[in-house]
């Protein structure tokens, strides 16, 4: 909590330090006039703009104590939620300037346009960036991003950063705030140096270091239901790695079809020093084709990533609740969690009786471990949502009906996103505070 409370508070500080370069080069006294009221206005927008786009670039670039203090999908939800807000600012920024410009200089805002692109050089690779943000903004809006592939909204979004490089030229060439020679240039200029160093470490040197090092290659595929298989894949010194069940990791299969997709992917067991075991589903696209996969073909990898593991507990009991393909991480973190006997119960949501993936697994820990474990097998009810079965929802049952001790107790939650959202709900309902409920999700 303190790690996160330090980030969170450093965020709200990077505000609050362009608001004070812009005050201490005088800008509160340049509200006398309407032209020079939006042009502050329009000078404010901007910066305040500019660093929530570099905040975004923060969490989007997997650092170690920001998926620490969140995960990684509370950082991408932060990340999603500061597009809009990030994209107002700079658009009202560029409206805000061209009104001020144009009332100073009396004429309308179409010919105040013309002329900037005229006679402000970097103007046109502004408006361009600007241009390019709004592209990444857009496809990342739900509605939109469902009728894209991964690959062509993955190649959309990078245009963000493209669209922060061309935007540079002209926050340093026009206006005196930061001039050269300036504290406020410097400041600057150290705060776009420092996420692209912080992008490129994480992003790209952190991840081919680690994918040489280990020498992870596939070691065996088994297949345990129809498009769904287990790949476990060796590699060296994986204990370095510090990874524990629950997280997952982004893979990267060198072969025929499969090397130009990245897929995230939980561990399906606690992690040796030289194996790490994944069970995948085929979805679509590439992914259709790791289950055959070939022995021997070289995998790399980014991660370990998130917070759905043991760490993250507050409460002596353990309950593990998973539907589909979600079990996987469950799996794993029930075979790593500490826990005495008695001290953990696991619910695993199937249609019907064994369908349930890792089933026999699962099954077998529960009885080695002390587990108890409950299968709900059935259809859900049409209307309510409910996660339960419909004869369940039916009879109210919900669950704290069926942990009786769910108070003192931490939930992990993983499944398709309706089944999460509605357990999440049933939880909170109950009583139980937001940190005692771990979910992640892997939607892009």
């Amino acid at each position: 909590m303190r790690l996160a409370d330090t980030l969170q508070t450093l965020c709200v500080t990077s505000v609050a330090l362009v608001i004070a370069l812009f005050l201490a080069d005088g800008g509160a006294a340049d509200f006398g006039t309407a032209a020079d009221t939006l042009t502050s206005i329009g000078i404010v927008t901007g910066l305040v703009g500019s660093d929530l786009l570099l905040v975004m670039m923060l969490l989007a670039a997997r650092l170690p104590p920001i998926d620490r203090a969140f995960g990684h999908d509370s950082a991408m939800a932060l990340h999603q939620q500061l597009g809009k807000p990030a994209l107002y600012l700079l658009l009202g920024h560029a409206v805000f300037l061209i009104g001020g410009y144009a009332a100073a200089e009396n004429v309308n805002v179409f010919a105040e346009t013309w002329s900037m692109f005229g006679s402000l050089p970097d103007m046109p690779l502004a408006f361009l960036g600007l241009a390019l943000l709004m592209a990444v903004v857009v496809t990342s809006l739900v509605v939109v991003r469902r009728r894209f592939r991964y690959e062509a909204w993955h190649a959309v979004h990078l245009l963000g950063y493209l669209a922060v490089l061309v935007s540079i030229p002209h926050q340093l060439s026009v206006g005196g705030l930061l001039a050269e020679g300036t504290i406020a240039r410097y400041y600057w200029l150290a705060l776009y140096l420092g996420v692209a160093a912080a992008i490129v470490t994480y992003r790209f040197v952190v991840p081919i270091v680690r994918s040489l090092r280990h020498r992870l290659v596939v070691d065996r595929v088994e297949r345990i239901a129809p498009g769904v298989a287990s790949l476990t894949l060796t590699g060296r010194a994986l204990n370095r790695l510090r990874a524990d069940g629950g997280q997952f990791f982004i893979w990267r299969f060198w072969s025929h079809g499969l090397w130009w997709q990245a897929h995230p992917f939980s561990l399906s067991a606690a992690p040796t020093n030289d194996s790490l075991r994944i069970t995948v589903r085929a979805l679509g696209d590439a992914s259709a084709d790791l289950p055959s996969v070939a022995r021997g073909t070289r995998v790399s990898f980014e991660g370990p990533y998130g917070i759905f593991t043991d760490r993250a507990r507050t409460a002596p009991h353990l309950v593990l609740v998973a539907a589909g393909i979600g079990v996987a991480p469950i799996r794993s973190l029930l075979e790593s969690a500490d826990f005495a006997p008695g001290g953990a119960t696991v619910l695993l949501r199937s249609h019907s009786v064994g369908d349930s993936y890792l089933s026999t697994e699962i099954i077998e820990l529960c009885q080695r471990r002390g587990a108890e474990l409950r299968i709900l097998a059935g259809q859900r009810p049409p209307r309510g949502g409910s996660w339960l079965p419909a004869d369940a929802a039916a009879a109210r049952i919900t669950l704290a009906t069926l942990v009786p001790q769910l108070r003192y107790s931490d939930v992990y939650v993983c499944g398709p996103r309706r089944f999460t959202d509605a357990v999440v709900r049933d939880a909170r309902s109950a009583g139980l505070p937001t940190r005692q409920i771990h979910y992640e999700r892997f939607d892009w």
